[in-house]
């Protein structure tokens, strides 16, 4: 791959993600939709797989649709992360370093809603948030791996 190829593509991939963090920063501090209208409510779980647990255990009784937005949108909301930041972090090349960053920006959204008491602090959402990271680096180096293949063929 030539050098304008791979600027153009790190120029996309930055867009890209600043367009994500804003998304992100919009749903997990300003989207009432998702709970963060600011009730005066607070609510947080300290306790690893509690919330993840009672999710799976009373999915009948909370709806499909909670269930998904809170176990796979906190997975999925972390994938664009995970794919990302590999494409323009040369040293995030590695599974270890993304998913490190991604446990660290998910630490950071948690302990900014404790705060600010916006939404709600769960250990539960940092580890979901990790794993999306994680699943968003292995599609990064699927997608390397499958563009490598069809430029050498």
């Amino acid at each position: 791959m030539n050098h304008s190829m791979r600027k153009g593509i790190k120029i996309v991939g930055t867009c890209l993600f600043l367009l994500y963090m804003a998304g992100l920063v919009y749903f997990l501090f300003l989207s009432e939709d998702f709970g963060h209208g600011g009730t005066g409510e607070y609510s947080y779980n300290i306790v690893p797989f509690r919330e993840i647990l009672r999710y799976i255990r009373y999915r009948e009784m909370l709806g499909t649709r909670a269930v998904l937005i809170n176990l796979l949108g906190n997975v999925i909301g972390f994938l664009p992360f995970g794919a990302l930041v590999p494409l323009m972090v040369r040293g995030a090349r590695r599974a270890w370093r993304t998913t490190l960053l991604s446990f660290e920006v998910s630490a950071l959204v948690k302990v900014s809603q404790l705060i600010f008491q916006v939404g709600c602090f769960d250990v539960d959402d940092m580890l979901l948030n990790t794993l999306g990271g994680l699943l968003g680096y292995l599609l990064f180096r699927i997608l390397s791996f499958c563009y490598v293949k069809l430029e050498t063929a």
